[in-house]
């Protein structure tokens, strides 16, 4: 291939060469982008197509394919609302509506600021505390769908 990928840092080119020809590399290259990334950029699942000479829509196909894939880079705060049992039974998909509705947003979605982004958990191992969000590792627990513009305010507030 006579151009060169502009948008795959030389860690990552390494990265698929060595993986390139081994079963599974897909998968494992993919980890790797978004391990790198945080999500999938179109123009490097593009560059990794060509790379591995793979289909971009067999890319795509696995990136929907699997949860832990994001094709959308998240927000600043990463809004984890805990579906789990307990926390299910006492509120959390209220939680989870209200969170949408305060931030125009769905789930797997990110603000237009970039400021947070929202995800559906099924167990964060908190039940006693149910139901429960976590916004990038702080848990906020025995919740109620008043307290959700209190939790947002103070992430805001932080920038």
């Amino acid at each position: 291939m006579s151009k060169e990928l502009a948008q795959l840092t030389p860690e990552l080119k390494a990265f698929i060469e060595e993986w390139k020809e081994k079963p599974g590399n897909l998968i494992m290259v993919l980890h790797q982008v978004q391990q790198t990334y945080g999500y999938i950029p179109r123009e490097v699942a593009i560059e990794v197509s060509e790379l591995l000479n793979v289909p971009l829509a067999k890319i795509y196909g696995v990136v929907t394919f699997y949860n832990f894939f994001k094709l959308q880079k998240a927000g600043k705060y990463i809004i984890q609302v805990c579906l789990g049992t307990a926390c299910y039974l006492r509120g959390g998909d209220d939680l989870m509506k209200e969170l949408e509705r305060q931030l125009g947003i769905g789930v797997n979605g990110t603000t237009p600021d970039g400021l947070f982004s929202i995800e559906a958990v099924r167990c964060l191992g908190c039940c006693g505390l149910a139901p429960v969000i976590v916004v990038n590792g702080e848990v906020h627990g025995k919740l109620e769908t008043k307290s959700i513009a209190g939790i947002i305010e103070k992430y805001r507030k932080l920038g």
